[in-house]
């Protein structure tokens, strides 16, 4: 067994020391391109003022034949961009395949001082985060990599779900997870072949009216994914790590991707995946808090004072969980505010 105090110790000699706190840094979108689409990265200079976090992706989207190309294109526009504020991620492919040990040969020893998170796809237990973990600071200690590259794990088959609080607390280098709904669905043999979102099969249905089941009764859609979110999000957590919802596969049907978008923000996650530029605003409207929620959360806590005891304010009872449901609230709106100058307008915090 494992001695705690070796947690925080480097896996390689030479290798940078691990950090003890994941810092939380402004993720409301995860936008993913393809490096081997030359056109496509014409536009990652733009699209990186516009997202907090911009991921190349290596794994399903690129054809076999391109695998190559993409991981070059990678190295080619983190090496010639200036990212700014923006985070630079990358989804390797999955740690079955042929091209994963090239990818992370590469982009360790080529752009390790410019890539954040790496992306790890299909995680199903802590012994996939143990082998990318050491990996990681021996290509660290390679390349004289200052600053040790986090790990993102993707969560897309049953086996992972199940074992979702120790790949969550495997490794130092954890930064958070993503919900992968299509691959899980194929996983847990789910009947749908949607890529998220909900579906029109999965409700609930009034009682009858005086016994007549063939009368007018109205239905209702439910969650799909509302299990796997919630006990993704306690497990990251429980781990100081942050939770992410995954892929909306319907890009037409902005409705439902922000209706999709404003649960995960509900139940906790950070921000979503964007797989096409019209979602990039749909995330950042969506995991910033409203205005009016914050401007509530700022009078709770003036009320409250020191934040013991009970007072009634504008009716509702207030006590000292609701002033850390607030602190909450502002303290993410103050951190978006950093980054983001309209925000900051908007939240009175311009002048702060």
């Amino acid at each position: 067994m494992r001695n705690p105090k070796d947690f925080f110790r480097p896996l390689a000699a030479g290798a940078p020391e691990p950090i003890r706190e994941i810092p939380f840094r402004p993720s409301r979108m995860i936008h993913f391109f393809d490096p081997s689409n030359e056109k496509m990265a014409a536009k990652v200079p733009d699209l990186a003022k516009k997202v907090d976090i911009i991921l190349g992706n290596l794994e399903d989207a690129i054809k076999a034949e391109n695998k190559e190309a993409a991981r070059l294109g990678l190295v080619k526009i983190a090496q010639s961009t200036d990212f700014g504020d923006t985070q630079l991620w990358t989804r390797v492919n999955s740690l079955d395949s042929p091209w994963v040990l090239d990818d992370l040969t590469t982009l360790v020893t080529e752009i390790g001082d410019k890539i954040d998170v790496i992306m790890v796809p299909k995680v199903e237990g802590a012994e996939d985060i143990h082998y990318v973990d050491r990996l990681l600071a021996q290509l660290e200690a390679r390349a004289g990599i200052k600053k040790p590259i986090l790990v993102h794990a993707l969560l897309e088959t049953a086996r992972g779900v199940a074992n979702v609080e120790e790949i969550c607390s495997a490794s130092p280098r954890m930064q958070g997870l993503s919900l992968g709904p299509a691959d899980l669905a194929a996983d847990r043999r789910m009947k749908t072949t949607r890529v998220g979102g909900g579906h029109p099969g999965y409700l609930v249905r009034q009682d009858p009216i005086d016994g007549d089941i063939e009368g007018q009764r109205t239905t209702y859609q439910q969650d799909l994914w509302h299990y796997t979110i919630a006990r993704m999000v306690d497990a990251c957590q429980a781990n100081g790590i942050f939770a992410f919802y995954g892929p909306f596969g319907d890009i037409k049907d902005v409705v439902a991707c922000e209706d999709q978008f404003r649960n995960a923000f509900l139940l906790g996650c950070v921000g979503a995946w964007s797989l096409h530029p019209v979602q990039i605003d749909i995330a950042k409207r969506v995991f910033s808090p409203e205005p009016a929620d914050v401007a509530h959360a700022l009078h709770v806590i003036e009320e409250m004072g020191d934040g013991t005891g009970a007072v009634m304010i504008d009716g509702k009872m207030e006590d000292d969980a609701s002033v850390k449901q607030c602190h909450v609230m502002v303290d993410l709106a103050k951190q978006l505010s950093a980054r983001d100058p309209e925000l900051a307008a908007t939240y009175g915090f311009a002048d702060a």
